[in-house]
């Protein structure tokens, strides 16, 4: 067969057992020919014929090979096919681009300090996690790249990281943009080790106050939901969550169907501890999408549980192309934060972070910008839309 042919050496031995396997996934699908059409792209037999020349295949193996999505795309269905043990790639991808990042550090004094600010910071913290999010890998990527760029301007001056003085803080700090003040975080770790006086230290960096949806205009948007035919089901099921349970688009992408139970008289979502019940029209783009989820006939999803399936074989969909989608029609961030402003008009902060998930802090900041109690938020916009169902 072509998929075989593919997958074998040059020399017409058998494919890899670990190729077997993608290739078993790609002759099972009920479409072959999507699996067919993909391993015909030339970028991709090219890759699959350098790997069915490797003896053996592991992750050691894929790291060494040129950085591309088809990498990573194979990677991932080698390990949803058990042909390669799980790893947290986000954990390692960091450890990959933190040694290459050391090399453009100038000192090698201002080199072992950062090295050692990545390990016992970042990736002990990584380490202790059971999966680095996206938001933390990126972070950590800031928070690196501007101590960099602070510990080289620092050797320019000839001036070694223990010496720093306020003076050559503030200088540093008005010279360059705002997001300058991210080196904070490594100061405050060379404080906490003794690197540095801990008199010393930046501004810190501050965003603006984010902008948030009024009550009126969320209303019109989930209004909107229910009639419109220009988003599919996926992203609707998305936006719902943003915009009436004030859910963060991070939060959404981790949802599994165990979260979600679907019967003839009701739907419930499961947020933080609470199941929430969806009433009509709301609950149909969730219906219509338990009803034909997406990815679930492809080899990269063999087993998949996620109500948002990604990509990447075996992952749920980014965060931030789900934000970047739902772009088209609202600002995720702007709705989140109107729905947590009026919502904390309508009960205790402690039933709503319980409910939906946050921190009572995080509710409670909310609440104490909202103002006294008045008409409905919820109510406005359907009749009984909320209500728990456990």
């Amino acid at each position: 067969m072509t998929v075989d042919r593919l997958l074998s050496p040059a020399d017409n031995q058998p494919p890899s057992p670990a190729l077997q396997a993608i290739g078993t996934a790609l002759k099972s699908m009920k479409r072959a020919n999507s699996g067919l059409t993909w391993i015909q792209q030339p970028h991709v037999t090219e890759f699959l014929q350098q790997l069915a020349a490797e003896p053996v295949i592991t992750h050691a193996r894929f790291d060494e090979l040129p950085a591309s999505r088809t990498r990573e795309y194979v990677r991932g269905l080698l390990v949803e096919h058990n042909a390669l043990p799980r790893r947290d790639e986000l954990n390692a991808r960091f450890t990959v681009w933190a040694d290459q990042t050391l090399e453009r550090i100038t000192s090698p004094n201002h080199r072992d300090i950062m090295r050692r600010y990545i390990r016992w910071h970042h990736q002990r913290r990584m380490n202790q996690m059971d999966e680095v999010t996206q938001g933390t890998f990126l972070r950590a990527k800031q928070a690196v790249t501007v101590a960099i760029e602070l510990l080289n301007w620092l050797t320019a001056q000839d001036t070694e990281l223990t010496e720093v003085n306020q003076a050559h803080l503030d200088r540093w700090q008005a010279e360059g943009p705002t997001t300058r003040g991210i080196a904070s975080r490594f100061l405050d770790w060379a404080t906490k080790t003794r690197l540095i006086d801990p008199s010393v230290q930046l501004q810190p960096h501050r965003r603006g106050t984010s902008p948030r949806l009024d009550a009126a205009a969320q209303t019109e948007l989930i209004q909107n939901l229910s009639h419109t035919t220009d988003m599919n089901p996926r992203d609707r099921a998305a936006a719902i969550l943003v915009l009436v349970f004030g859910q963060q688009v991070a939060d959404i992408v981790k949802l599994t169907w165990d979260n979600v139970t679907v019967t003839k008289e009701n739907l419930t979502i499961t947020l933080g501890t609470v199941e929430i019940a969806l009433t009509p029209p709301l609950d149909e783009p969730w219906r219509e999408l338990a009803a034909t989820p997406t990815h679930h006939q492809t080899a990269a999803h063999p087993n998949s549980n996620w109500v948002f399936r990604g990509g990447s074989p075996g992952k749920h969909l980014q965060a931030s192309s789900l934000t970047q989608r739902l772009s088209t029609a609202f600002s995720t961030r702007a709705a989140r934060l109107g729905t947590l402003h009026e919502l904390t008009k309508l009960a205790p902060v402690a039933i709503i972070a319980e409910a939906l998930g946050y921190s009572p802090a995080t509710i409670d900041r909310h609440a104490i910008d909202s103002s006294a109690n008045y008409a409905q938020y919820v109510s406005n916009i359907s009749p009984s839309l909320m209500r728990s169902g456990g």
